[in-house]
């Protein structure tokens, strides 16, 4: 069978699902962890939407992508405008990218009712977009918007759009349910005949409205689509488009098709819950391959056969998408996950030593308290090396207070008094700012930054509160996430807390903790 190009639309298909606003940080970590994924084309959003894409553009051209292509997308030029003088397509160009994707009506009834304009002066504007812009960037794709539909209701037009993209250049038509109505069967046939109709690559891309975006993307590929297109976990518009997360393993483990490699398809379980994390939306337990409970066993029988053949119940190895078998009667799984964690942090740790064993409760119990450690993998680092005796301890809090005050026609203030131990020292400071954590931050770091100077070069990237499920009202737990930065990388970690100033304390400190360690590993390396 043929290769198949991955193209992800998290960023950008995704970031218009119901729910979800990735920040211009979330896009940037999530970029490079499609790139770490294997991922081929990454969308990155649409220049000329929005000030926060057109700075996604800017930024992500300071980081060094090892596998991805970063696309810019937009549309055909605007009817009865000069397509030179079109300001979407001058962004697309201006976002300097090595691929866009533009999308282009092929359903005669949007031709006419959305764009009234003729069919005819919607062929010659696909075809003159393309030609234009293939000018300018290396790749250029089509996405024949609403093609399935635009099929059904006129063959002959649809693939006249496919023959007209041909023309002005597109390097690959990509076949779009848009409404996500179209069924296996039709998509099967209909991919069929446009196959037939073109020489050019084809492409495929389905939303999942009548909960087979999956099973379309797969039948296309099979008919002979290169490129597929979806987003992690199948966000997206309404019901969401094709999830990678079962297009990936399903193409590479089932039917034989390459993608990625092996190693890369182990991380897509690690980068599903990432996403899941910084969109702040619970993990879907229930989800194929990724999920918690993909591989999570509860039955007797089911127990008993799968303990002594794990193929009686699992259809994969659930280590090749890197998720875990687990037995919920008595829950045996999740060593390997310790072990592989300690070769990622350097940990030089054996199976058979019993602190492994005292990890993982202690993970377990954490979990069950409320943390989670996607996104917050710092934090996951500290708690190993705890249980191993290597954390240092670079302060000690003595206490802290926070203040909020609001006076009416006033904007809200918030002070912070802190007091920690640093060796024999007690440092006794206070900060203002922009809420109680801002305050709270800004007042550790000034305690601090004379003690440790390199506290000057951490940033505090993002700041993310969920709420845990409790039936509790305003008294449930919340969980803070943080992401925290210096001039060589980010990290995350991680609070669990009632209160959310003391959620926020854990996860800053933690934050800080680890900067100190990495700064302190990296000077003892650099003498050995």
């Amino acid at each position: 069978m043929h290769n198949v190009l991955l193209y992800d639309t998290t960023l950008r298909e995704g970031n218009q699902a119901e729910d979800i606003a990735f920040s211009l940080e979330d896009k940037l970590r999530i970029t490079q962890k499609l790139d770490e994924l294997g991922v081929h084309f990454i969308e990155g959003g649409w220049p000329s939407s929005n000030a926060k894409d057109y700075d996604y553009f800017k930024e992500i051209k300071l980081y060094n992508l090892k596998k991805s292509t970063v696309v810019a997308f937009g549309s055909t030029a605007k009817p009865r405008s000069e397509v030179s003088h079109d300001n979407n397509i001058r962004d697309l160009i201006n976002a300097k990218t090595e691929a866009v994707t533009i999308f282009g009506k092929s359903w005669d009834i949007h031709v006419r009712e959305v764009l009234k304009i003729s069919l005819e002066e919607n062929l010659t504007l696909i075809e003159d977009s393309l030609r234009y812009l293939k000018q300018y960037v290396p790749q250029v794709f089509f996405d024949a918007e609403h093609f399935f539909d635009g099929f059904k209701a006129d063959r002959d037009y649809a693939l006249k759009v496919l023959e007209h993209a041909a023309a002005g250049g597109a390097d690959c038509l990509i076949l779009c349910d848009t409404n996500g109505g179209t069924l296996p069967h039709e998509v099967k046939d209909i991919v069929a005949v446009a196959r037939n109709a073109t020489q050019k690559p084809l492409g495929i891309h389905t939303h999942n409205d009548s909960e087979v975006a999956v099973a379309n993307s797969l039948i296309a590929i099979q008919c002979g689509c290169t490129q597929v297109q979806g987003s992690i976990n199948g966000y997206g518009e309404r019901c969401g488009n094709a999830n990678l997360c079962s297009i990936i393993p399903n193409l590479q483990l089932k039917l034989g098709i390459p993608c990625i490699s092996d190693e890369e398809l182990k991380k897509i379980c690690a980068v599903s819950r990432f996403v899941f994390e910084l969109s702040n939306i619970s993990p879907l337990k229930h989800q194929p391959f990724v999920g918690s409970s993909a591989f999570a066993h509860k039955a007797g029988v089911h127990v008993s056969a799968v303990k002594k053949k794990p193929q009686t119940y699992e259809h994969i190895m659930p280590e090749s998408v890197g998720n875990t078998q687990r037995i919920l009667v008595s829950d045996q799984a999740g060593k390997s996950t310790i072990l592989q964690k300690a070769k990622e942090f350097n940990i030089d740790i054996a199976s058979h030593d019993p602190v492994v064993q005292e990890i993982l409760a202690e993970l377990k119990e954490l979990e069950r308290q409320g943390f989670q450690f996607e996104g917050a993998e710092a934090s996951f680092e500290l708690q190993m090396r705890k249980a191993l005796g290597m954390k240092e301890r670079y302060f000690d809090l003595v206490g802290f207070r926070v203040i909020n005050e609001k006076r009416e026609a006033e904007e809200a203030i918030s002070e912070a008094t802190i007091m920690v131990k640093v060796g024999g020292t007690v440092e006794h400071t206070a900060a203002m700012g922009n809420g109680p954590v801002n305050a709270l931050d800004n007042a550790l770091r000034k305690a601090l930054e004379k003690f440790y100077p390199q506290l000057k070069d951490v940033a505090l990237v993002d700041y993310k509160v969920r709420v845990l499920p409790s039936g509790q009202g305003t008294a449930a737990r919340v969980r803070v996430l943080v992401e925290s930065g210096d001039k060589v990388d980010t990290w995350g970690t991680v609070g669990v807390s009632e209160n959310i100033i003391e959620a926020s304390w854990q996860a800053l400190t933690e934050s800080i903790t680890y900067k100190l360690f990495k700064d302190q590993r990296k000077h003892e390396n650099s003498h050995t």
